[in-house]
């Protein structure tokens, strides 16, 4: 994997084959980063990353000058992995482990942009759930926006704050706001 864009534009990023992880694409970052890049001034904004794996989508974000960042995953070695990756690039981002869905029901502060990439075998109620905590426990900012990032087998798009969905190779990004 390597940072598409920013201070850290072409880093290569290596991560440990043992993580039970799948990154997001080149493709598929530098897509969804442009539409981003579109509404957003980076340095403003605050970023939730839920499942965050290997941590490629903070390092995204920090890299283009986002400084409040939150990356959550509950397997201890993708949080070790992050939090020393982000200490070696000097980035701020606030690694939590926990499981996803009971930080989302114990956390109160707000996000600018909340980035879910949950396992792709989760089945639709599982991948509802995680919009319907959002949205439930008031975590967007008014004009924020949650992406989830899916296969083309699950369709997000019968949930009432769905918004519109893009389809890079085998990734599609849903889109939801309030």
């Amino acid at each position: 994997m390597r940072i598409v864009s920013g201070k850290h534009k072409g880093k290569r990023i290596i991560a440990p084959k043992k993580l039970p992880v799948r990154p997001t694409t080149d493709m598929a970052k530098e897509a969804l980063f442009n539409i981003l890049n579109n509404q957003y001034y980076f340095e403003d904004l605050s970023i939730l990353d839920l499942f965050s794996g290997t941590g490629n989508i903070s390092y995204e974000f920090a890299s283009r000058g986002a400084h409040n960042i939150t990356s959550v995953d509950g397997n201890i070695g993708c949080v070790r992995f992050i939090a020393k990756t982000a200490k070696e690039l000097e980035y701020q981002i606030s690694v939590i482990k926990s499981d996803v869905f009971q930080f989302l029901k114990k956390h109160l502060e707000q996000y600018d942009v909340i980035f879910a990439d949950p396992p792709y075998d989760f089945n639709l109620e599982k991948f509802t759930s995680i919009a319907d905590l959002i949205f439930e426990q008031q975590l967007l900012t008014d004009d924020g926006v949650l992406i989830i990032e899916h296969s083309e087998q699950t369709d997000l798009s019968g949930h009432q704050r769905f918004t519109e969905s893009r389809k890079y190779g085998g990734n599609l990004f849903s889109f939801f706001e309030n």
